[in-house]
């Protein structure tokens, strides 16, 4: 037995490949880590997030505020109409009226008094002629001045007749005459639907005149002739709608004024539209691609996570490496400090600072870059502990005392002796909290103090929820972010716990 056990030995030489090798300690991390199933996922999940962030933001076509519209049909005001009420002045060619001849005129109306004192003192007669028709005159009634009537004179093209024209217009209508001169043309006067119809030499329409003021909603609108009379008609009929060209209009009634509508193809912002082949997650309610935005907003979520970290390690490293390895009053006073800023109320900072960009109107991009600064200082207290009690303990150890017997400089036996020692504890701490940076990032910017509109964040497209509406009926507008921020933070939390195990030396697999 003992021959077979030394002839075993023999065979086996120092260089011999069955012989066992002993891994290196980063080896047997890394051996430990890959065996952890959950920290493999989570490594899958962030890799998938990282691609889908930044690949997936290049290759989508679509940008992250790029708006998009719909042509849609919608109801809307075309013209308003109302029956003249009010008596309208039109003076003859050539007249001047004093500018208060309107308030005195319908005071001489409403006591039916056969004169108007202005006043300047002027004194006109007031004569009352056929068809609701007045007459201006002077006072002694040998010139006419100008004419009242509940009419108004209309262009062909809409607008109005010049004062002179409608006063001629006025009288022959105010005497039954068919034809009159003015400034040498000829005109001839025809009864037209309602109104009636001025048409010169040529047999072209000139003007119409009618009782009723109908106006075009939007500018540039021509109202015609014709469509004046068939809403005309329509409002003597009572009807609710009407046709004209082919168009169907609706009219309503609210205390004499009257609202003339039709159905128009009107482009539209494409709110909440449902997923579909054009848009795989749908739209917000900007009108924007949601997925372009979860892409664009990861990479804003990630790099905010990643930034705000290496912040908070540089500072953590640096106070918690240097009040560990000097103690005594340097401990004590950075200690102090780190204990004032850990008392900071973030919320309230957040809340102040939110407001001062808000009021400044800071740029989203450099938003981002402030925000980065605010969490990553007010955050890297925690590391900073961390770091000094490891180096408490690591300092009184031998390889120190050696390094300090060597002559080595503080600096190097703080930065290249200690530090290193305490990466495990640094590595599992900065990957949890990543994770934690995200949900803050997200907190902030769902309340409106993070990452602001146009530029996209988890967070702030999550915001949809302060509607219920759009809560409770556009799912897919705020299920989404919420489903990538959980699994964000979950696959940081999976890799911590992997690499807490991998640098434990108790763990066995």
């Amino acid at each position: 037995m003992s021959e077979e056990k030394n002839l075993n030995n023999e065979e086996l030489a120092l260089d011999d490949a069955n012989r066992v090798q002993v891994l290196s300690p980063g080896m047997m991390v890394a051996k430990r880590f890959f065996r952890n199933k959950l920290a493999i996922t989570g490594l899958i999940i962030i890799a998938c997030m990282f691609l889908f962030a930044f690949l997936g933001g290049v290759v989508v076509p679509y940008s992250q505020s790029e708006v998009f519209y719909t042509s849609e049909e919608m109801k809307k005001d075309y013209a308003g109409a109302t029956e003249i009420s009010e008596y309208q002045v039109f003076a003859n060619e050539g007249e001047e009226l004093p500018k208060d001849i309107s308030s005195k005129l319908i005071l001489a109306l409403t006591k039916k008094e056969a004169t108007i004192t202005t006043r300047d003192g002027s004194t006109f007669a007031l004569n009352e002629l056929n068809n609701d028709i007045f007459e201006i005159a002077s006072a002694d009634g040998s010139k006419s001045l100008a004419y009242v009537c509940k009419l108004q004179a209309y262009s062909p093209e809409g607008g109005l007749v010049e004062s002179g024209l409608t006063a001629a217009m006025v009288a022959a209508r105010a005497n039954d005459e068919s034809s009159f001169e003015y400034n040498g043309a000829t005109y001839t006067v025809e009864e037209h639907g309602s109104g009636a119809m001025l048409r010169n030499a040529a047999s072209e329409d000139v003007a119409y005149i009618t009782s009723y003021s109908i106006n075009a909603v939007e500018n540039g609108v021509i109202i015609s002739i014709d469509f004046r009379e068939a809403v005309v008609a329509a409002i003597s009929s009572k009807a609710d709608s009407f046709e004209f060209d082919g168009e169907e209009y609706q009219i309503s009634n609210k205390n004499g004024q009257y609202t003339i509508t039709k159905y128009k193809n009107t482009s539209v912002i494409n709110q909440f539209e449902a997923p579909s082949s054009k848009h795989w997650v749908g739209t917000d309610g900007n009108g924007m691609d949601l997925l372009a935005r979860l892409m664009y907003g990861g990479r804003i979520s990630l790099l905010i996570g990643f930034v705000v970290v290496a912040i908070e390690l540089f500072l953590g490293i640096i106070v918690g490496g240097f009040a560990g390895y000097f103690g005594g009053w340097v401990d004590t006073l950075l200690m102090r400090l780190v204990d004032i800023i850990y008392c900071v109320p973030s919320m309230p900072l957040y809340l102040i600072l939110g407001s001062i960009m808000d009021f400044y109107k800071v740029d989203a991009g450099i938003r981002i870059f402030y925000l980065c600064i605010v969490m990553g200082l007010i955050g890297w207290v925690g590391i900073a502990r961390i770091i000094r009690g490891q180096i408490l303990s690591l300092r009184e150890q031998e390889f120190m005392t050696a390094c300090e017997a060597c002559g080595i400089s503080i600096r190097r036996r703080v930065f290249k002796h200690l530090i290193p020692n305490v990466i495990p504890q640094l590595v599992v701490f900065a990957s949890m909290d990543i994770g934690a940076v995200i949900l803050a990032e997200s907190t902030l910017s769902f309340l409106g103090l993070g990452v602001k509109y146009p530029a996209a964040s988890w967070g702030n497209i999550i915001n949809a929820v302060n509607d219920s509406y759009v809560m409770t009926n556009y799912l897919f507008v705020w299920i989404p972010a919420g489903i990538l921020i959980l699994l964000t933070v979950l696959a940081f939390n999976f890799i911590g716990d992997g690499l807490r195990d991998a640098f434990d030396p108790k763990m066995k697999r």
